[in-house]
């Protein structure tokens, strides 16, 4: 439009100097497709004012329909979001919170996926927009921001979340989330990922109930793979989960019950009572008894126990 008016410049009078130069083109095409219309330069010869009436006019209703479109799309897209986030928070209850989608926050969901989990029952949080978009194909709940602003916890109803994954890139950032989820969420268990073992002290006082030194555990088994790479090449089966081995829980059988773990189908490495791990040989653990728990070593594709022939109501 400036390039029509300063093109067309003599068909127009300014009423501060009567001429029309780039600077008052410039002015003009602002003022008039803004619907500012100040009207002190105006068309006055008959080419103008049809150009201002064919041209200038569908540009400043295009003009139009793009701000206030932009502005409609914008507060619908706001409110479909705010709806969907109520209706979600209804029903969200008991789930999952993986703070981090990066490729330790990616196995962990894989893992609890393998193990039964819902999709829907899984949410992320992560900083990363990519990561959010990733979690999103991936056709689970995603929150952008950080994991230690409370705001952004509490939109993920981390207040009523079940478990807590926290796997940072930083052991700081590890603390702080993990005192802000223990705040929040007095009874939640939490899981936490950090770098160096001389920071687990600090994540058990924040409130973690589990840490897992992925350092160390990489060093470990790059330990083994190099001592022994028959150890190491088990070692990394036992952690792959879909394939060759796997380590899962299951509960005690009834038919199992009053029998040693010993003799059991199944290779039973520890026995959890009580909310106590006992090794398998731990004496008081030599007799099973209804209730517990069995920590196996399986084949990965093992049918679940409650699908097993000869399951039954007493086997709960």
């Amino acid at each position: 439009m400036v390039l029509i008016v300063v093109i067309d410049r003599d068909g127009y009078k300014d009423s501060y100097d009567g001429s029309v130069d780039l600077i008052d083109s410039i002015y003009y095409a602002t003022v008039t497709l803004t619907t500012t219309g100040y009207g002190d330069i105006t068309p006055v010869t008959p080419t103008a004012r049809l150009v201002n009436a064919f041209i200038v006019t569908p540009l400043r209703i295009s003009f139009l329909v793009v701000l206030v479109g932009t502005t409609l799309e914008v507060l619908a897209n706001e409110g479909r979001r705010i709806m969907r986030d109520t209706r979600w928070r209804k029903r969200m209850k008991d789930h999952v919170v993986v703070v981090g989608y990066g490729t330790k926050g990616r196995s962990a969901v894989q893992t609890l996926l393998s193990n039964g989990v819902k999709r829907d029952s899984i949410v992320v949080i992560d900083p990363r927009a990519q990561a959010i978009g990733d979690a999103g194909n991936d056709q689970m709940a995603a929150f952008h921001g950080d994991a230690t602003n409370r705001t952004v916890l509490r939109r993920a109803e981390v207040m009523t979340a079940r478990e807590v994954i926290v796997t940072t890139d930083r052991d700081d950032s590890a603390v702080l989330v993990t005192l802000a989820v223990r705040q929040l969420n007095p009874t939640a268990h939490i899981v936490v990922a950090v770098r160096e073992e001389d920071n687990v002290p600090l994540l058990r006082q924040s409130g973690a109930d589990a840490v897992v030194t992925s350092s160390e555990a990489v060093g470990r088994l790059l330990g083994l793979s190099a001592v022994s790479p028959n150890l190491g090449e088990v070692m990394e089966d036992l952690l792959t989960y879909g394939e060759g081995l796997e380590v899962a829980e299951r509960p005690v059988l009834g038919r199992e019950v009053g029998k040693p773990p010993s003799a059991l189908p199944d290779r039973v490495v520890s026995v959890v009572r009580d909310g106590k791990v006992h090794r398998y040989y731990d004496a008081n653990v030599s007799v099973l008894a209804a209730g517990d728990k069995l920590i196996v070593v399986r084949p990965a594709k093992e049918t679940p126990w409650a699908e097993r022939p000869g399951a039954d109501e007493n086997d709960d």
